[in-house]
C-alpha cells in the first residue's frame, strides 16, 4: 500500500504527533483521520491524510466533516455551562424548573446535575419506540420526559448513551428558546469560525467521511462484552440505551441521521473546530467560551464506579468523561482534563494546565469502548513534546 500524504501544518515542537499520526496509517488500519491541537489559543497542529472511503478513491479533505459520536457530548455539555456562567441555569434547581412535563413519573425532584453526570436513571426509554422517533426531537423528549428512571437518581450512576443530549439540550432550548444545535451554532460555532454541527444542514452532507465499522470485536474484549451484555437482556437497559428505537441500528451514515438534532451522539466537526473549541475553553475566560470557574466545576467528579450500563467502571464530571484510573490508556490525560471520547475513536478535551485544547477525528471505527489507542498515542506524542507524559 502506497505511502499516505499527510497534509497541513504542524508547529516543529509536535514534530512527534505529526510522526505518530502518519504511523497509524501504516500500523493502525487507519482509513481517514485529522488531528489538531491548539496551545493559547492558536493552533500549532492542523493535520488530515487519508480517504473518506474505504476503497480509497475519495481523498480526505481540509473541510471533511465526520461524525464523532459522543464526543458531540462535550459540546453540549459545554452549552449548559455557558448557560450556567451568564446565570440562566443552576445545576441545583430542579430539572421541571426549566421542563415542566419532566416532573412525570416521579422525577419532580430530579436535579439539572444528575443529567449532567449520568445519575438521572434515564440512560434509555423501556417503550419499544418507532424507527422515525430517533430522528423526531419532540417524540424523543415526550418519551423522556414520561419514562420512570431504571434506578434511583443519585443513587448510582450508567451511562446514558444517546439519551443525555435530549436531556441536557431539551434543558438548553426551555432556557434558551432555539435547539441545542442552533444554540451550539449562535454562541461557539458562528462567533469562533468552527465548522461544527448538531443537525447537519443537507448540502453539507457530501463533505461527511462515512463511518466504517471496525473488525469483529476480541471476545474478551471491551465491545464484545458490552454486545454480550445487551443480547443477554434484549428488554435490560444496555439493550434499550443502544437499540431503541431500533432505527440505530442503520448507524450514521444516512441521510436522516446527519440531519437530526441528537446531541449526545451526531455531531459533525473536523478536528480543528473540536481542538479550538476546547483550546478556548482551557483558557478560562479569556477564551469566551467558559468561565474559568466552570473549567473547574467541568473537571469536579460527580460519578465513579461500576457503571450501570456499560458494565465497566466509568467516572464522570458534569457532563464530561474525566481520567478513568481504571484505563490504562486514559492515564495520558492530564489530572485536571475535561472532554469526552466518541464511539470508534474520537476525542477531543481540553487542559487547562496546559492551556491547550486537543481533536482527533476518524472514520475507521476501532473496537474500544472507552478511549481508542490511536488517540492514546497521539496525546502521549503531544504531551511528550510539552515535556512529558504526566
Amino acid at each position: 500500500m502506497p505511502e499516505v500524504e499527510i497534509h497541513g501544518r504542524c508547529d516543529a515542537r509536535f514534530a512527534r504527533v505529526r510522526e505518530v499520526f502518519a504511523e497509524s496509517f501504516r500500523s493502525q488500519g487507519e482509513i481517514g483521520a485529522a488531528v489538531a491541537i491548539a496551545v493559547e489559543g492558536e493552533l500549532a497542529v492542523d493535520l488530515w491524510g487519508g480517504h473518506l472511503d474505504p476503497a480509497r478513491t475519495r481523498p480526505w479533505q481540509r473541510d471533511t466533516l465526520v461524525n464523532v459520536y459522543s464526543t458531540t457530548k462535550g459540546v453540549t455539555a459545554l452549552a449548559a455551562h455557558r448557560l450556567v456562567d451568564e446565570g440562566r441555569l443552576d445545576l441545583d434547581a430542579k430539572v421541571a424548573k426549566y421542563w415542566p412535563e419532566f416532573a412525570q413519573a416521579g422525577k419532580g425532584a430530579l436535579p439539572v446535575r444528575f443529567l449532567l453526570s449520568h445519575r438521572a436513571g434515564l440512560p434509555a426509554v423501556r417503550k419499544l419506540l418507532p424507527n422515525e422517533a430517533l430522528y423526531d426531537w419532540e417524540a424523543m423528549t415526550s418519551a423522556l420526559a414520561a419514562e420512570a428512571p431504571w434506578w434511583e437518581p443519585g443513587a448510582a450512576h450508567g451511562y446514558h448513551a444517546v439519551t443525555f443530549g435530549w436531556l441536557v439540550g431539551e434543558v438548553v432550548r426551555r432556557i434558551a428558546g432555539k435547539s441545542l444545535g442552533t444554540y451550539v451554532r449562535d454562541t461557539f460555532a458562528r462567533p469562533l469560525d468552527l465548522d461544527l454541527h448538531i443537525g447537519l444542514a443537507e448540502r453539507e452532507h457530501g463533505r461527511v467521511a462515512d463511518i466504517l465499522q471496525p473488525p469483529a470485536p476480541d471476545p474478551s474484549g471491551e465491545a464484545a462484552q458490552l454486545f454480550a451484555r445487551a443480547l443477554a437482556e434484549p428488554e435490560g437497559v444496555t439493550a434499550r440505551a443502544f437499540m431503541n428505537p431500533p432505527s440505530m441500528a442503520l448507524g450514521p451514515n444516512v441521510p436522516a441521521w446527519r440531519s437530526a438534532e441528537i446531541p449526545g451522539a451526531n455531531g459533525h466537526a473536523t478536528a480543528r473546530a473540536l481542538a479550538t473549541l476546547y483550546g478556548c475553553a482551557a483558557l478560562g475566560d479569556a477564551g469566551g467560551v467558559i468561565s474559568g470557574a466552570a473549567g473547574e466545576r467541568c473537571n469536579t467528579e460527580q460519578s465513579h464506579g461500576p457503571d450501570l450500563v456499560l458494565g465497566v467502571p466509568t467516572r464522570f464530571g458534569l457532563g464530561f468523561m474525566l481520567r478513568q484510573a481504571s484505563h490504562e490508556g486514559g492515564r495520558c490525560l492530564g489530572a485536571g482534563a475535561f472532554g469526552h471520547p466518541g464511539a470508534g475513536g474520537s476525542l477531543a478535551f481540553a487542559d487547562p494546565s496546559l492551556r491547550l485544547g486537543f481533536g482527533y477525528v476518524m472514520n475507521r471505527m476501532g473496537p474500544r469502548i472507552l478511549l481508542d489507542d490511536r488517540a492514546i498515542a497521539l496525546v502521549e506524542a503531544g504531551n511528550a513534546c510539552l515535556g512529558g507524559a504526566r
